[in-house]
């Protein structure tokens, strides 16, 4: 995990300060996300290859089982991007989210300026519901946050349109 973290490359469109994270934090943050999934308030899960090698982490966190919508979050090394594997652990994830856990909406926001994340969440049916103006503040510095949304009907009608070579 603290490679992708560490990586200014991957780490310049996170909404916290990743390269303050030690390994001791990031032990704990695994720690804490035992306790989350027990208490099912989130679900992050190790991205990993059929050699069991780490490769990202995906997250369906901050459930909120009243109105059963929770965010969605995907963050994998550079060793791994490119290679379809961010389209199907979001499947596997969002299957998880509406057949397994029953939620109604998965949710996600993100820096304009990431084009290529923008593009991914798109291309896999995610639809933008609008932008929030200098609602974050990071490095310094007021951001805009783009918001995206995927209802457990539109899933449906897209499960099995995106053939994981770039195509819906």
């Amino acid at each position: 995990m603290l490679e992708w973290m560490h990586d200014p490359e991957i780490n310049q469109f996170f909404q916290f300060d990743a390269q303050k994270m030690t390994e001791e934090k990031a032990e704990a943050f695994i720690r804490k996300a035992c306790i989350q999934a027990e208490e099912k308030e989130s679900f992050h899960f190790a991205i990993a290859d059929e050699k069991d090698e780490y490769l990202g982490t995906i997250s369906i966190k901050n459930i909120d089982w009243k109105t059963k919508s929770a965010e969605y979050a995907v963050s994998l090394r550079k060793v791994a991007q490119g290679r379809h594997i961010a389209a199907w652990a979001t499947w596997e994830v969002l299957d998880y989210a509406f057949e397994t856990l029953f939620l109604n909406r998965v949710y996600l926001n993100v820096l304009p300026e990431n084009s290529r994340a923008i593009r991914f969440y798109e291309r896999l049916g995610f639809i933008y519901e609008g932008e929030f103006k200098e609602c974050i503040y990071i490095r310094g510095k007021y951001r805009n946050l783009r918001w995206y949304r995927l209802l457990k009907k539109e899933y449906r009608r897209t499960v099995g349109k995106y053939n994981f070579e770039g195509e819906r």
